[in-house]
């Protein structure tokens, strides 16, 4: 990128100027014309078609074509530029404002440099009559020029503050907005959630976390207290160990009973999630708990149902075809000895029927039971 589009891009950010800033460039521009006795003081910035009179005395233009200014020689030179007559000035003898208009003859101009070394523009002196500058004069004009570059620059950073402190507002708002979205549905949710950080203190938790607590240990979730406090006795060894793990870098999950063998008693599955920074180191553990109680309660009613299909089996299979195998052994001997009557065969084939259907009844049994087995691994 070339020095005159970097230097356009400074001029951009002095353009729009506060009110109160403008006054106080226009009493510069007073003094500097006092300080100098002529009737016309500027502060100019050249753009790239035009010049600019942010602050003026003697004069109700505005701006001016950029190929028309005089500081578009000023701001090409580090000093102070003093032309005593432009009309004998080759560079400005044929301009219009020499020429015509405001009939200028005598111009004096310090360029407005940045740190970054752009020229912005200036402030500059313009006289009807030829002149000079002493040196008092000229050393003066280059202390107002530092105070019109400080006022702008103050501007600019003032502006820059006021944009992002809105920026900052528009952002915490909207974190604001977002965290209380989070909250809700943190809080809606029926599992417990808790935060627990790498000296196993809570560091934050929801509704649900601190109802639970409340209900089963009668205490009430506190930041700051260590999670220890809050697990049963016989769990603290194995709690710790999960913290252990998860604190390391891996995830974990186990299920676990509340009061067991009691009329109170209750299942939760927890785990333990490592939480991460930025930059991937372990802060701390997501502890999260839901509660399991019905499906564990399911589970064993279906063991229970499994037992007694176990044992209606083998009654079935024992007891029942028990006495049907007497019977077709009985019916082997009578074959044998040749013992023959009128309803041996339709005593046989009654019997046969009799122990394929008990043959089916425990197959039947057997698949139920695997049935039964297959809902407890689900």
């Amino acid at each position: 990128m070339s020095n005159e589009l970097l230097r356009l891009q400074a001029v951009k950010k002095f353009m729009e100027l506060d009110h109160q800033i403008v006054t106080d460039l226009n009493e510069i521009v007073g003094l500097a014309a006092q300080i100098c006795n002529t009737p016309v003081a500027l502060v100019t910035l050249l753009d790239k078609d035009k010049q600019w009179f942010k602050a003026a005395i003697g004069t109700d233009m505005d701006c001016t074509e950029r190929k028309l200014a005089f500081c578009n020689f000023t701001i090409k030179q580090p000093g102070v530029l003093v032309v005593p007559d432009l009309a004998l000035d080759e560079r400005f003898c044929d301009s219009p404002l020499v020429t015509s208009g405001m009939k200028a003859r005598f111009y004096a101009g310090v360029p407005l440099i940045t740190k970054e070394g752009f020229a912005l523009g200036t402030l500059c002196v313009v006289d009807v009559q030829p002149g000079e500058l002493s040196k008092n004069q000229i050393n003066s004009l280059k202390v107002l020029a530092k105070q019109v570059l400080n006022l702008m620059e103050l501007n600019w950073s003032l502006r820059t503050l006021e944009h992002q402190h809105q920026q900052t507002q528009i952002q915490k708002a909207a974190i604001g907005k977002s965290e209380m979205k989070l909250k809700a549905i943190f809080d809606s949710s029926k599992d417990t959630h808790i935060l627990v950080g790498r000296q196993l203190e809570v560091l934050a938790f929801n509704k649900s976390a601190s109802v639970f607590i409340r209900t089963t240990f009668n205490k009430k979730l506190t930041n700051g207290d260590s999670i220890l406090q809050y697990t049963s006795p016989g769990l603290l060894k194995q709690f710790s160990k999960y913290f252990t793990v998860a604190l390391a870098g891996r995830s974990i999950k186990r299920e676990w009973a509340l009061f067991p063998g009691t009329l109170n008693e209750s299942w939760k599955e927890t785990s333990f999630i490592p939480v991460k920074d930025i930059s991937g180191m372990v802060i701390g553990v997501a502890l999260n708990s839901t509660d399991i109680t019905t499906r564990k309660r399911h589970e064993e009613q279906i063991r229970i149902q499994n037992e007694a299909l176990q044992r209606i089996a083998i009654i079935q299979s024992h007891e029942l075809r028990r006495p049907v195998a007497s019977l077709l052994g009985i019916m082997d001997l009578m074959r044998m000895e040749n013992i023959d009557f009128g309803y041996f065969n339709i005593m046989e084939i009654t019997v046969q029927e009799l122990d394929e259907k008990i043959r089916g009844i425990v197959k039947d049994s057997e698949d139920t039971i695997k049935g039964g087995h297959l809902a407890i691994v689900a």
